[in-house]
């Protein structure tokens, strides 16, 4: 930790320019009042950040309170990951046209404008990690993943402190960034200690007023990463999520079903799931087609849909391949599993399902409730 500086909070807005000045747009995380929760969205200033909010989280649930505090930083994580900024939810990939007889394949263009990420915390970084294992380490490089990512700058925020739904210190991933970082801060109550991982980011805070950290700011720095991880419950360790495969007849997935909706929430908030459908786009006049990709969710009756079958009928069936899939599955494609304990799948659930509380009933680590109660009359929704 002897690399650490400090500046000032008012130098923050200096730090904004900077990274502008260097040609990026910059997308940080903005109170968006329609959602009820932080979103990763284009910010012009520190004027556009959450100063003084905290956001509260527990299953299916979830809060922004006004605190008074000059942070703005006090918050666990977004609604949105930060996956959309590399997978674009939608877009077209080639082009087909019919000329002189002969069909003819045109590709899209692939540029990608230099895009910096203010805020990000260290479970949305493993996830990235594992995003770029699936579209870039692996046999095929998929170009459109590559042309974002590689114009992608990342200022990572340390954890303050954990949401009742976090667990990312049980997946290994956090609190604590370690690595995947251009600029790393830690928010104190009168400034920021800063980190440089990358050349890029050394060149953009060169003008900034840094001054060594003291002693003082460096332990209450790190008071506030080992409060966030003594505030976390915990997923079962890696050899006890292999054994979910002896466990997937198990009733339990039936009590989950009758309360999941299967509306696709929880891989649409997961920073790891990347499942997509293609399809065309064909014009009406017959001579060309778009091909398109769409991000999709194996909650979706259609997403199973081989040789002139549905394989996975019900819920139970879907969300079993989704749990099973991310807690052991993944491990012989990438190495680990594929879940960075960011909580926003039982965050954002409607009927409340709590994923690990899940886990450890299958497993027979934690007692079911006696009655589950679903939580989808809307009062106790997450918005």
């Amino acid at each position: 930790m002897s690399d650490m500086q400090y500046f000032p909070r008012a130098a923050l807005a200096g730090l904004i320019e900077a990274i502008r000045d260097a040609g990026y747009r910059v997308i940080g995380p903005r109170e968006e009042t329609g959602q009820g929760g932080l979103v990763y969205r284009e910010i012009d200033g520190v004027e556009d950040l959450p100063q003084g909010l905290h956001d509260r989280q527990e299953p299916g649930r979830y809060r922004l309170e006004k605190t008074g505090s000059p942070r703005y930083f006090a918050w666990v994580n977004t609604a949105s990951a930060i996956k959309s900024f590399v997978y674009a939810p939608r877009e077209k990939l080639w082009r087909a046209v019919r000329k002189e007889g002969r069909m003819h394949f045109e590709a899209v263009e692939r540029d990608a404008g230099k895009t910096a990420i203010l805020g990000v915390r260290a479970c949305d970084l493993a996830a990235l990690d594992l995003q770029d294992a699936h579209f870039l380490r692996g046999k095929f490089v998929d170009p459109y993943y590559q042309a974002r990512r590689e114009k992608l700058l990342l200022v990572a925020v340390n954890c303050s402190h954990a949401a009742a739904t976090c667990f990312c210190a049980s997946t290994g991933d956090g609190p604590e960034v370690v690595g995947g970082y251009d600029i790393l801060l830690d928010e104190l109550e009168d400034g920021y200690l800063l980190r440089v991982g990358s050349t890029r980011g050394a060149v953009i805070v060169a003008d900034l007023p840094l001054e060594p950290a003291s002693t003082a700011q460096r332990e209450a720095a790190w008071a506030q990463l080992q409060q966030a991880r003594g505030q976390q419950r915990a997923l079962p360790a890696a050899p006890d999520l292999a054994r979910l495969g002896e466990h997937l007849e198990s009733a339990r997935w039936t009590r989950i079903a009758d309360r999941c909706l299967s509306c696709g929430n929880c891989t649409a908030v997961c920073p790891t799931c990347f499942c997509h459908r293609e399809f065309e786009v064909p014009a009406l006049d017959g001579k060309s087609t778009e091909h398109w990709r769409d991000a999709d969710s194996c909650f979706n009756e259609d997403h199973s849909y081989i040789v002139g079958e549905v394989v996975r009928h019900g819920t139970r069936e879907r969300y079993r391949q989704w749990m099973t899939h991310k807690l052991f599955n993944w491990v012989p494609q990438y190495g680990r599993i594929g879940c960075t304990g960011c909580g926003r799948c039982t965050t954002w659930c409607p009927a409340g399902i709590d994923f690990v509380a899940e886990a450890n009933i299958i497993l027979g680590q934690a007692e079911a409730p006696e009655i589950d109660i679903p939580r989808v009359d809307g009062s106790e929704a997450a918005q």
